[in-house]
């Protein structure tokens, strides 16, 4: 059986010493898209948009910071606790999106607090760029031939010749098109409620959506932790139910009509 062969060159642009990577250049796509989404939002619901500037800085240390530690301390926490100063090498590669997504919850929340703004209300609405974000991310694994996929001779299998000559899943694109399902699911339920919709509403479906597609897909990947463990559920997994029972609590409580909170806390 033949199967495509992926060989793409990870660098876009090489201008001598100085180079654009493909990664670079979709993570940059990636916060762009996010920002976009967010600020169609805000005009959507006339509120001020000067701030998402410093939203962004916030969203994006949060990844960055959260993808790294999550990657050192869920993936190889032997490794790093043994080299500690590795953690800062994140040139070296290594970001895991579970820590990510803990990254911005935990960003998310001091940004709402300093500015004053309903933390579930700012939390939905980030689900939905998120999605994109994760669209363009996986995106870009798949460009850089990592996160592979385990071998099979499905039709669509295909061959990522700069590791092996072997057919394998493309998890990466399976990702990639679950996370954009997820955003088009959530794009057509904010058209649907806007302002309406009950705090956590979102967020839960996008937690749950998320989590699903990423436990199911976790089982055609190949082993990414440097350890075993003595369930059947790899790391993925198991990082994976948290977020998800974290969703099913917040559509619980949002469907049970929990009070909804304004955008801007204090306005009525």
């Amino acid at each position: 059986m033949e199967h495509l062969i992926w060989n793409v060159d990870p660098v876009l642009l090489n201008l001598g010493s100085f180079k654009i990577h493909w990664y670079g250049a979709l993570f940059a796509a990636a916060i762009l898209s996010g920002l976009q989404v967010m600020k169609w939002i805000f005009a959507t619901e006339n509120l001020k948009a000067e701030s998402l500037d410093t939203l962004l800085g916030y969203v994006v240390f949060g990844i960055i910071i959260g993808a790294r530690l999550g990657h050192c301390f869920f993936y190889d926490p032997s490794y790093y606790f043994a080299n500690p100063l590795k953690i800062l090498a994140i040139w070296e590669g290594g970001l895991a999106s579970h820590g990510g997504g803990l990254g911005v919850i935990i960003a998310t929340a001091f940004y709402a607090k300093k500015h004053q703004v309903s933390y579930l209300w700012l939390l939905d609405r980030l689900a939905i760029g998120t999605a994109l974000f994760g669209v363009f991310v996986r995106s870009a694994n798949f460009v850089n031939s990592e996160i592979l996929g385990v071998t099979s001779n499905v039709p669509w299998a295909i061959i990522f010749s700069r590791i092996d000559n072997l057919p394998r899943h493309p998890a990466q694109l399976y990702e990639a098109f679950s996370y954009l399902v997820i955003f088009l699911v959530l794009i057509a339920l904010y058209r649907k409620f806007k302002a309406k919709s009950p705090n956590g509403l979102l967020l839960g479906i996008f937690l749950v959506l998320t989590f699903t597609a990423r436990f199911l897909i976790e089982s055609v990947k190949q082993k990414q932790a440097a350890y075993s463990t003595d369930v059947i559920l790899n790391t993925g997994q198991l990082l994976s139910i948290p977020f998800f029972i974290a969703g099913i609590v917040l559509i619980v409580l949002a469907i049970k009509g929990v009070k909804q909170t304004p955008a801007i806390q204090g306005k009525k």
